[in-house]
C-alpha cells in the first residue's frame, strides 16, 4: 500500500506548553503489512517527504524489493514531518517556532501506536530525519532495536544554529525566500572541493554565467515550484530544536537507550561535522557497548548520505541482514 495515508490529531501538547488545536500525520507504508513483519521506519530530510522507494523515491538505492531494506523481508513505515505539505497544503503550519524536534518525535511514537506495534526493529534517518530518530530513542529508550542516525547528532551545534538563523532571515526577508534560501543552503551541503570538480570554473553560456551559478539557479527554482514557504520556515526552524538532553541528564539519557546505535557520518560533512558525531560515539562509549561509529568517504559533504549509495549500503548490510 503506497498511498498517503492520514492520522489526526486533536489537542496536542507541545514542548513548550503551547496546545495545538489539530496536526495532521501522513505516511506511507511499503514492504510487507505492519505486524506481519519486521518494522522499519524511515524519516525524511529538510525537503524529504514520504515517497522513499520508487521512480521519485529519495532513498530508492536503499529500499525496495532485493535492496538493503528489503520490502519483500520488512514493513517499512514512512512519515512525512507535520506541515512540510506533501500532497496536502491544507495542513501546513504556520507558527512554525512553536514546534521542536521533540514534538515531532512524539508525534511519531503516536503514529506507530495506531498499528498496535511495541517494537520497531530500526529508526533510520538522514540530517533533520535522523535528528528526530535520536529524540524518538530518547522519549522510548527500550522500544527500538537499531538506531541509525545518519549525517546528524543528537544537538544541535552552534554552526548549526547559525547557519538556521541565515536561512530562517532569508526565508523572512527575502524577496524570492525559497529560491535564495536554497541556494544558500546548497553550498552548505556540498564541499568547495566538490564543486571544483564537479563545474572546473567553467562557464555555462556566451553570457558570462557560470555552471556553478547556473546549477545553483536550477535547484533554487526546482525547490520553489514544489515546496512552501511555510513548510521550509519549519523544517529549517526544527534543525535548531534538536537536545535530547533538554532538562535531562546526559548520562541518564544514553544508559536508558538499549538500541544498537550505529552512527553515520561523512568525512566532509560541515552541517552536521564528522568531529562532532564521532564525539557523540565518544560520549556514549563510557555506557554502552553496542555503539559503533561508521564514516562515509566522500569530497560531496552533508549530500554525501544521498550520493554515496554504494558506501552506505555496505554500512547498513549487516544490520539489515
Amino acid at each position: 500500500m503506497n498511498t498517503i495515508q492520514k492520522l489526526i490529531f486533536n489537542n496536542v501538547p507541545l514542548q513548550n506548553g503551547v496546545v495545538q488545536a489539530k496536526v495532521t500525520l501522513s505516511y506511507q507504508l511499503f514492504g510487507q503489512p505492519v505486524g506481519s513483519a519486521p518494522l522499519v521506519v524511515v524519516n525524511h530530510a529538510l525537503t524529504g517527504n514520504s515517497q522513499v522507494i520508487g521512480e521519485n523515491g529519495w532513498w530508492q538505492s536503499l529500499i525496495g524489493n532485493d535492496k538493503i531494506i528489503d520490502t519483500k523481508k520488512y514493513a517499512v513505515l514512512a512519515f512525512n514531518i507535520p506541515g512540510n505539505g506533501y500532497q496536502d497544503v491544507e495542513s501546513l503550519i504556520e507558527n512554525y517556532q512553536d514546534f521542536t524536534t521533540c514534538d515531532i518525535a512524539n508525534l511519531f511514537w503516536k503514529g506507530i501506536d495506531s498499528f498496535k506495534v511495541n517494537q520497531v526493529f530500526a529508526v533510520i534517518g538522514g540530517s533533520l530525519g535522523g535528528a528526530i530518530a535520536w529524540e524518538m530513542a530518547a522519549i522510548r529508550p527500550k522500544a527500538i532495536a537499531n538506531l541509525i542516525p545518519v549525517a546528524t547528532n543528537w544537538k544541535a551545534s552552534d554552526w548549526l544554529i547559525g547557519n538556521v538563523l541565515i536561512q530562517d532571515l532569508i526565508l523572512n526577508n527575502s524577496k524570492n525566500p525559497i529560491h535564495d534560501a536554497r541556494i544558500h543552503a546548497m553550498l552548505l551541503y556540498r564541499t568547495p572541493e566538490s564543486l571544483q570538480e564537479k563545474f572546473q570554473t567553467k562557464l555555462q553560456n556566451s553570457e558570462g554565467l557560470f555552471q556553478v551559478e547556473s546549477w545553483l539557479l536550477h535547484h533554487g527554482e526546482k525547490l520553489q515550484n514544489r515546496f512552501q514557504l511555510s513548510a521550509y520556515k519549519l523544517m529549517n526552524h526544527l534543525l535548531k530544536t534538536t537536545d535530547i538532553f533538554k532538562n535531562k541528564n546526559q548520562s541518564e539519557v544514553i544508559k536508558s537507550i538499549s538500541s544498537n546505535i550505529h552512527l553515520i557520518s561523512v568525512n566532509t560533512d560541515y552541517f552536521f561535522t564528522a568531529n562532532e558525531i564521532k564525539t557523540a560515539f565518544q560520549e556514549i562509549k563510557n555506557y554502552k557497548n553496542n555503539t559503533f561509529y561508521h564514516e562515509i568517504k566522500s569530497i560531496h559533504g552533508h549530500d554525501a548520505f544521498l550520493i554515496e549509495f554504494e558506501q552506505l549500503n555496505n554500512i547498513l548490510k549487516p544490520i539489515f541482514n
